[in-house]
């Protein structure tokens, strides 16, 4: 068991490190490791790969790029606890089949 498992960080979707950031997140602030955009659907909150225009919150306008910066004014960094942050569950989910098919 990790010993800070409520410890809340903000964590980068695309290289899964914890970012320094501070009460509002810059439109053109990038992960100081990978070089992404932070601010972007995949890192907020509200983002949701099985929700209408994956995103719960119902007000926001649609954003096609996910990856990618936006202007969204609904922004808020999805923070992680350090248990789920080593665990895995901000990582992609593998397909079974994909052991099974493998080229």
């Amino acid at each position: 068991m990790f010993p800070f498992e409520n410890y809340k960080m903000n964590i980068c979707f695309s290289c899964k490190k914890e970012v320094a950031i501070g009460v509002k997140t810059g439109r053109t602030e990038t992960c100081p490791f990978c070089n992404a955009d932070l601010h972007c659907c995949l890192n907020c909150r509200y983002y949701d790969s099985g929700a209408y225009n994956q995103c719960h919150e119902p007000q926001a306008e649609r954003v096609i790029e996910k990856d990618r910066s936006n202007f969204c004014d609904y922004f808020s960094f999805r923070e992680a606890s350090a248990a789920e942050a080593h665990s895995g569950p901000m990582q992609e989910k593998r397909n079974p089949l994909d052991s099974i098919f493998k080229k």
